[in-house]
């Protein structure tokens, strides 16, 4: 696979970070660890009494109604024993969970963008989706199971060796057996859980870009292709999980013959030992219940051991990213001054250049625009530009510092807005508030006068504190790009990055969005990509982009008089262009 997939934690690591979240609720952990045992050796109980019952029938004692109430009174034990440490693992797991889910999150969303490219996005949704509801489930449900069927069968094989050492070692020449199917089957299958794992997050990737992208395909006729990745990557991964099931299935057919020879070396030399006189047949009676009474924690061990190690490969892939260190110490932020873009090459994919050779330098308080088709590397030498993405080559330099991914960030000075704008659940002035948390209610209230988003704001049914989002009060693409234009005020940075961040406006609003990008960009240096030529008249330079390459730049009327490449667009733009985008026009 050609992706840099995101770290996953070694088996060290994840056992490291568990000792961690469990000294931070040594409490409940030891609450949990203590009932645990107490519920395992509860239930011992009932097979040594039962044994002791055949003994003194043998022997004419009466002894069935205390039995009976003793074998009672261990099974409400150990019921209630088990419960409560259901509770106290809960007290102990979910407070750890919840911490390591925090400390993923925030990681992840403190990722440089070209790190998460590198990765895929698919890689980090699959963690965050699949892997942290994988570990949750497995808290609830796997976990309790395992480390309740360790202690009892720990338990139980000390019961069998303490009523008769000879049954005692009969029950554990079954032992090897099961150790042997373990040595099969761990290699076998850890490496098919990582598999699995990474498939699901290529089949979520191809999902994403297949919903993403969906409308494009359909406008030139290539879903087929996207369909077909679709099919691959699912299929894989559907090939992996009945791989999986497959390998479980064998496994669990040699732990049959392991506990089918185990119960037939109890019963056999319990004969032998029986008709010899050297143990009672209530010694037998309580070593073969014993050994059935293994069964069902080492079938709750088997049967759960394909989901455990899935909770392990889940973990170690969530601790893998809570536990990565830091990209550098927090960089002071760049402060204002010239943009210098050297030598830029870029590329996606190997031998395929976005970007060639690109120069470009950008004075303080300059505004750019950049033009070309669709293609053309616009938008990747914005978000250079912006320090969101990592070049292959070149440098960048922002007021005489290297700038990139590890200075980019809501204190570097520098704001990159893009046509695609995600709606934060929460009120308006939470959405807005997120750049800058200790603005005023003026502060905010003049922030959306410049971007003329006042009025529409105040019209909402609790103004500023309208609930937005999926399920809030629905806003118009435009409306959602005003809140953007508006956050860049609020913030107050020095360099802003404008990729197409009116492209979404209609004919009805497009010449107000484009004065409030004016407006937001007043006193800045600004980076436009363009969407419609009218947001570039006003440039105090347009750059031409063709191929990854700039191949004419100057103002409005210097590109109309050499007559290249950007005559060509304009030409054409104002052709077809919408009422709205005509001088004085309002569509």
């Amino acid at each position: 696979m050609s992706q840099d997939l995101l770290p996953i934690a070694t088996h060290r690591e994840t056992f490291a970070f568990l000792g961690r979240m469990a000294r931070a609720n040594r409490w409940a952990t030891a609450a949990a660890a203590l009932t645990i045992v107490l519920a395992s050796a509860a239930g011992v109980v009932s097979p040594w009494v039962l044994g002791s019952v055949v003994n003194d029938i043998r022997a004419g004692r009466d002894t069935i109604l205390s039995s009976a109430l003793i074998i009672a009174l261990a099974t409400v034990a150990a019921a209630v024993l088990g419960g409560l440490s259901a509770v106290a693992l809960a007290r102990a797991g979910e407070p750890a969970l919840a911490e390591l889910r925090e400390r993923v999150l925030v990681r992840a969303l403190r990722l440089p963008a070209d790190r998460i490219e590198r990765a895929s996005t698919g890689d980090l949704l699959s963690r965050l989706s699949d892997d942290v509801r994988t570990v949750s489930e497995g808290l609830k449900g796997v976990i309790p199971i395992v480390l309740g069927s360790a202690v009892t069968v720990v338990f139980t094989s000390a019961g069998v060796l303490a009523l008769d050492w000879r049954l005692g070692l009969a029950m554990l020449a079954s032992a090897p057996l099961y150790v042997l199917g373990l040595r099969w089957f761990l290699p076998r299958s850890g490496r098919l859980y990582r598999e699995q794992r990474i498939v699901q997050g290529e089949r979520a990737e191809a999902l994403l870009v297949g919903v993403d992208a969906a409308p494009t395909a359909r406008a030139f006729g290539t879903g087929d292709a996207l369909r077909r990745r679709i099919e691959v990557t699912s299929g894989r991964a559907a090939d992996v999980s009945v791989s999986v099931y497959r390998l479980t299935l064998r496994f669990l057919n040699r732990n049959n013959l392991a506990e089918f020879l185990g119960l037939a070396a109890v019963l056999g030399l319990g004969f032998v030992l029986v008709r010899h006189g050297l143990t009672s047949v209530g010694a037998v009676t309580a070593a073969a219940l014993y050994f059935l009474r293994l069964f069902t924690p080492i079938g709750g061990l088997l049967f759960t051991f394909d989901q455990f190690q899935a909770v392990g490969s889940a973990l170690a892939r969530l601790v893998g990213i809570a536990t990565m260190p830091a990209e550098s110490d927090p960089a002071p932020a760049v402060g204002p001054g010239e943009v210098v873009l050297s030598g830029i090459t870029h590329q996606y994919a190997p031998g395929r250049p976005v970007l060639r050779d690109v120069d470009l330098r950008i004075a303080a308080g300059e505004r750019i625009a950049l033009v070309g088709a669709t293609g053309a590397g616009k938008t990747t030498l914005g978000a250079i530009a912006a320090g969101v993405l990592r070049p292959t080559h070149g440098t960048v330099t922002a007021g005489g510092l290297p700038y990139g991914p590890e200075r980019a960030g809501s204190g570097s000075g520098v704001f990159l807005v893009t046509q695609d704008i995600h709606v934060f659940a929460g009120s308006v002035r939470e959405s807005l508030t997120l750049v800058r948390p200790t603005a005023s209610d003026e502060e905010i209230r003049d922030a959306l006068a410049m971007t003329s988003a006042d009025r529409w704001v105040a019209a909402l049914p609790d103004g500023l504190e309208t609930v937005i989002g999926d399920h809030g009060h629905q806003l118009t693409p435009d409306q959602v790009q005003q809140l953007a234009l508006t956050r860049i005020v609020l913030r107050n940075p020095w360099f802003v990055v404008l990729d197409e961040a009116t492209a979404e406006a209609g004919s009805a609003g497009a010449h107000l969005l484009d004065r409030a990008a004016e407006a937001a960009m007043e006193g800045r240096t600004a980076l436009v990509v363009a969407h419609r030529l009218s947001q570039v008249r006003s440039a105090d330079r347009i750059l031409v982009m063709h191929k990854g390459v700039i191949t004419e730049q100057g103002t409005h009327d210097d590109l109309l008089a050499i007559d290249g490449r950007y005559a060509t667009l304009w030409r054409a733009w104002s052709d077809h262009r919408s009422p709205a985008d005509r001088p004085g026009g309002h569509g």
